[in-house]
């Protein structure tokens, strides 16, 4: 799960980014709603957890601009305000949930994975030729086989499913397999490339995941 933090107060910022880790969600750091939104066009995130108090445009106009883009990504509202008008108002203008300040790390990510359930039954299949990825389960198909994956199966074959027909480097990958922060050996990506293309290539046929020297990867 990749959840986008977008908080201007640094120490409440670096809480939730050590608590996400520690919960094994990856997660990367806006200060400002134009921080965010650049965030947001270079990858996808699975829950964003917004904060109202935001320096320039407010938690709540960003909250409607994305809704007006016709962005789903799920929205938890962090504020410290703890009106009913607030909360209504923070609801209204798209947010999935409203938690106030200060809350406890566990109420918060139970919250995250109750949104991160409800979003599951929605997602659709990805497919690329005769390969399929279904969110819910976290399972992939291909010529009558299914194999579940591991967390970073899944995040890497979405990834690749989602650029399909697309060169990825290995610092797209890293960045959003293991996180913007992460120092990753490029080994490790290897590993996990050749983990999925046993699972899913056929007999005497070419990868379904292409190496292009001096690159990375791409699917389809």
């Amino acid at each position: 799960m990749r959840i986008l933090i977008v908080e201007d107060e640094a120490k409440v910022a670096t809480f939730l980014t050590k608590a996400i880790a520690e919960a094994g969600y990856f997660s990367a750091t806006a200060q400002d709603a134009e921080q965010a939104l650049t965030l947001l066009l270079s990858d996808p995130f699975d829950i964003i957890l917004l904060d109202n108090m935001l320096p320039g445009k407010s938690g709540r106009e960003l909250c409607t601009q994305l809704r007006e883009q016709d962005n789903k990504t799920p929205i938890i509202m962090l504020t410290a305000n703890d009106g009913v008008d607030d909360r209504v108002i923070g609801l209204d203008s798209g947010a999935d949930d409203y938690l106030t300040k200060p809350f406890s790390i566990e109420e918060l990510l139970a919250r995250v994975r109750a949104l991160m359930r409800r979003r599951s039954n929605d997602l659709a299949t990805f497919s690329v030729g005769d390969l399929h990825l279904d969110p819910g389960t976290r399972k992939a198909f291909r010529g009558g086989q299914e194999w579940t994956l591991s967390s970073r199966e899944y995040a890497l074959l979405e990834y690749l499913m989602r650029n399909a027909h697309r060169p990825v480097t290995r610092a797209m990958i890293t960045q959003y397999v293991w996180g913007i922060a992460s120092e990753v050996d490029s080994n490790i990506i290897d590993v996990y490339i050749r983990y999925l293309r046993n699972k899913l290539d056929k007999p005497n046929e070419p990868s379904v995941i292409k190496s292009l020297r001096g690159v990375g990867y791409q699917l389809g």
